[in-house]
């Protein structure tokens, strides 16, 4: 598959390092980790010694990707950890190029004196100061990471590939989102050839919910307001709904996808409240409007069909001008069909 990342140049980058960084975005989901354990992998495959650090810790839910315990998060580093990051020769930052997603590992990538790379597959980021290989059109990061092994002539072992399964199986939605496509399959049909079992990993990823989740997503898809004939749903959680729901603030991942599960609607929106008083904006699309574009308005980014922003702005501030932008595109959508 024709690809726009240079192979050969990230391959000369990681055969010239010796010690490498690996890191990713704040709040990390299963691409995030996923990616970052598989490349874990290849590296140490190449005898490069390798550390991950993120800016969060690691959500319960998906410790279990994560046996080896090789995932620090950076308030937890010990001197002698410290020390080792500001000698190492390479940084990669997988599945962002955003200052803001990078959190607390923001002013620690900046001060690193090592080489920097991006591997990733959001179209828009921010100048970080490294070199980027991005593919927008790829699925997940994990897909890239499993060209960077075919890359790098390291053969995928059934750790890798249960890594990188991770990764793609829950950045695509279990393979169901429309960025799905042949080629997605033919990956993880490789993946599986090495002994990943699928049913053990939506059993993992997908039934193993707490009482506290199950009863946050029914307080949060109680209170969807429609808009625009049903076109947009829209859904608000509050720090109380955690709290009484007896919820924790990673539980509501992935409800904004439930959404979409409502006939005829083709937008949903998520406002969380975050404890800094600030709110998390989550975008999802099944029609041609951008999502990167709308969370482009709050300096936030990520894919056409799915993106997200931070805002510090009073929350129906943030509502109204979501409702007047998608309004906006909706009725940009009518016109030109």
């Amino acid at each position: 598959m024709k690809s726009p990342i240079n192979w050969s140049q990230f391959a000369a980058i990681i055969h010239s390092s010796s010690r490498v960084l690996l890191t990713a975005h704040q709040r990390p989901d299963g691409d995030c980790l996923g990616s970052e354990l598989a490349m874990r992998l290849i590296l140490l495959a190449l005898g490069k010694e390798v550390r991950i650090v993120n800016p969060h810790p690691t959500p319960p839910t998906l410790a279990f990707l994560d046996q080896s315990a090789s995932i620090k998060p950076l308030e937890l580093l010990t001197e002698e950890e410290q020390i080792w990051i500001n000698h190492a020769d390479l940084v990669i930052v997988l599945d962002t190029s955003s200052w803001d997603q990078l959190g607390t590992m923001a002013p620690v990538f900046k001060t690193l004196q090592a080489r920097k790379l991006v591997l990733d597959h959001h179209a828009k980021g921010d100048d970080i100061g490294a070199e980027c290989f991005i593919d927008p059109e790829a699925e997940a990061t994990g897909i890239l990471v499993v060209r960077a092994a075919d890359a790098l002539n390291v053969p995928l072992n059934r750790e890798i590939a249960e890594a990188a399964f991770a990764a793609i199986s829950t950045d695509t939605g279990w393979f169901r989102f429309s960025n799905v496509n042949a080629e997605t399959y033919r990956t993880a049909a490789r993946l599986i050839d090495t002994g990943v079992v699928p049913a053990m990993f939506y059993q993992k990823l997908y039934e193993q919910e707490s009482l506290g989740r199950i009863r946050l997503i029914g307080r949060t898809l109680a209170q969807i307001e429609p808009y625009f004939n049903g076109k947009l749903m829209l859904i608000r959680i509050r720090l109380h709904d955690f709290d009484e729901a007896g919820a924790l603030s990673y539980e509501s991942e992935d409800i904004i996808n439930m959404a979409l599960q409502v006939k005829d609607s083709q937008m949903a929106v998520l406002i969380s409240e975050l404890k800094n008083g600030n709110f998390k904006i989550s975008f999802r699309s099944r029609c041609s409007i951008d999502c990167s574009y709308l969370a482009g308005q709050f300096g936030g980014g990520g894919h056409k069909q799915a993106a997200g922003a931070t805002s510090n702005l009073p929350y129906e501030e943030i509502k109204q001008s979501i409702l007047k932008n998608i309004e906006n595109a909706f009725n940009q959508l009518t016109h030109s069909q």
